[in-house]
C-alpha cells in the first residue's frame, strides 16, 4: 500500500514536467490546403507572401490567422481572412494534466489554437493536423481591392 501511495504522489509531482496535450496531439503547426475556387490561374498570397497558383498546400502556425489574397490578371483581387480559435478540449486536458507548464507550452507554441472551422463554412477540418481553406471570389464576406 505504501508503494502505491508513493507511486501516485510521484506521478502527480511529475505531471508539470510532462509535455502539454496541445503539442502532443496537434503540434504548433497544421497543414493547410488553400483552394482558389473557380480561379485555377490565380496567384495565391498567404500573409502577404506568394504561396503558389490555383491550389497550395503548406504548413502554417496555429497561433496566426491566415490572410489569403487571390490575384489574377483580368480579375479583381480578392482578400479573405481566416481566424483561429482556442482548442478548448486540448487546453482543458493540458490544465488537468500539466498545470501551469502545460498552459504555458500550449500558449507559447501556439498549439492551443486551430483554424475556426466551426465558425467559417469556408474552412473544412480534414483531421487534427489538416485543414482546407476555400477562397471563393463570389462570396460576400471577401474584401475586393
Amino acid at each position: 500500500m505504501k508503494n502505491k501511495i508513493t507511486l501516485v504522489i510521484g506521478l502527480v509531482a511529475a505531471m508539470p514536467l510532462m509535455n502539454s496535450c496541445g503539442v502532443i496531439f496537434g503540434g504548433s503547426k497544421y497543414q493547410g490546403l488553400i483552394i482558389a475556387k473557380d480561379r485555377p490561374k490565380a496567384t495565391i498570397f498567404v500573409n502577404d507572401e506568394k504561396a503558389g497558383v490555383g491550389q497550395v498546400t503548406s504548413l502554417y502556425k496555429r497561433n496566426r490567422p491566415l490572410k489569403i489574397e487571390l490575384k489574377e490578371e483580368g480579375h479583381e483581387s480578392v482578400v479573405k481572412n481566416f481566424d483561429n480559435r482556442l482548442r478548448t478540449g486540448n487546453f482543458i486536458l493540458s490544465v488537468v494534466t500539466s498545470w501551469v507548464v502545460g498552459i504555458a507550452v500550449d500558449l507559447g507554441t501556439g498549439a492551443a489554437y486551430k483554424p475556426d472551422h466551426k465558425g467559417d463554412p469556408n474552412i473544412q477540418k480534414l483531421s487534427t493536423k489538416n485543414f482546407s481553406f476555400t477562397v471563393d471570389s463570389l462570396t460576400e464576406e471577401n474584401e475586393t481591392k
